[in-house]
């Protein structure tokens, strides 16, 4: 060889070395906690069974015989669910004081719901990329609204699984510092949190019906439909939604879930809702089980409401800020207002960083549609 190639063949190698290391550096950090460190915390739980949990209806991440179709979808999809323009931002207002009703979407399922002078954060995802590896995984489809640390002061940080799109390190680290709240999660994802430092007395695990009293409010850890993990072990912690109920207000957070009859029970229990905050993206028929469509949530609505789907108010949540899916970009907040329409449903869709006063939401204003031909 001569020498000059010797050098090309020396140097990129060399660089190859060098993007390995960057995509590897802090993954085992980012993964969290192991089985062992995670089951005396799970191993409690009626739901836990065979060293991990389980949903009360048989579920499946992926359906039977799918996984190659989704490999290939995966290689020719190019720029499919990506929005063709840049996403509006809105400047986020913080009043000094939390309100009776609102939200301030962040982005994906990172909202800040303020209910009888009270702020609760949900899955706060501040990171680029929703992955281990601060180099490979899907990225960020527009820049956050604000930066984590100047967040308003919270009373809670409610997590709903610890799924990367969910739960990130980073964004922990950050808050751990920020914010004084505690970390409201499902059974186990506390040992992740004890992995990146967060102390005991800011973690609070609870299972299924489980609920915790957060000043004035009662915040509930509640069923969901889906699954967790954060490397090849699958559902060793739990996955949740939650209620927030209030003296004057509840809200319900569905975190990420398949449709589940389990909807109509936590609205006979605990509903109906002034909002729902619930998943309408990264759907696909592939996975129906685990990601519910835009009218398997305009469905879970009315569930939520005790069969009362005119009331209450929905805000999308889980679409726009991650390519998760195959769908595109703009597709679930449409056939969410086409399905709400048709059963009289409320629908408010804030821009990223934009506060809502869900007392006085404002006309609907199809601000995607700057992004999209």
């Amino acid at each position: 060889m001569k020498p000059a190639t010797a050098a090309v063949s020396i140097g990129l190698a060399a660089a190859g070395l060098s993007w390995l290391a960057r995509a590897a550096w802090g993954v085992p950090s980012a993964i969290g906690a192991g089985r062992g460190a995670i089951r005396p915390y799970a191993a409690a739980s009626s739901h836990y069974r065979d060293r991990k949990f389980h949903n009360t209806r048989s579920s499946s991440p992926v359906a039977a015989g799918e996984q190659a179709s989704i490999g290939a979808a995966m290689l020719t999809r190019g720029r499919s669910g990506r929005p063709e323009r840049a996403v509006p931002l809105a400047t986020p207002l913080a009043p000094a004081e939390a309100g009776d009703l609102a939200v301030t979407w962040f982005g994906h399922s990172s909202v800040v719901i303020e209910i009888d002078g009270h702020r609760v954060l949900t899955d706060p995802v501040w990171s680029r990329r929703v992955s281990p590896s601060r180099v490979l995984g899907p990225a960020r489809l527009h820049p956050v609204p604000v930066a984590a640390e100047a967040l308003p002061q919270v009373d809670a940080i409610v997590i709903s699984h610890d799924h990367y799109d969910h739960l990130d390190r980073d964004t922990v680290t950050t808050l751990l510092t920020s914010q004084s709240a505690p970390f409201l999660v499902p059974l186990g994802v506390g040992a992740h949190l004890r992995r990146w430092k967060v102390p005991e007395d800011r973690i609070v695990e609870l299972d299924w019906n489980d609920d915790v009293r957060i000043g004035s409010l009662t915040v509930t850890c509640l069923e969901a439909r889906h699954f967790s993990g954060r490397s090849l072990v699958r559902d060793t912690t739990q996955w949740a939604s939650w209620s927030v109920v209030g003296p004057e207000h509840r809200a319900f957070f569905g975190g990420d879930t398949g449709y589940t009859e389990a909807f109509a029970d936590i609205g006979a229990r605990l509903g109906p809702f002034d909002v729902t905050l619930l998943p309408v993206g990264a759907y696909d028929d592939r996975w129906p089980d685990i990601h519910m469509n835009p009218e398997e949530a305009a469905r879970s609505h009315g569930d939520l409401q005790q069969g009362t789907p005119s009331s209450g108010i929905v805000v999308p949540v889980h679409w726009a800020t991650f390519n998760l899916a195959f769908h595109p970009w703009s597709e679930p907040v449409e056939r969410l207002l086409t399905a709400a329409e048709a059963e009289r449903i409320s629908v408010v869709v804030p821009m990223p960083g934009q506060r809502v006063d869900l007392a006085r939401p404002l006309p609907h204003r199809r601000w995607w549609s700057g992004a999209v031909s």
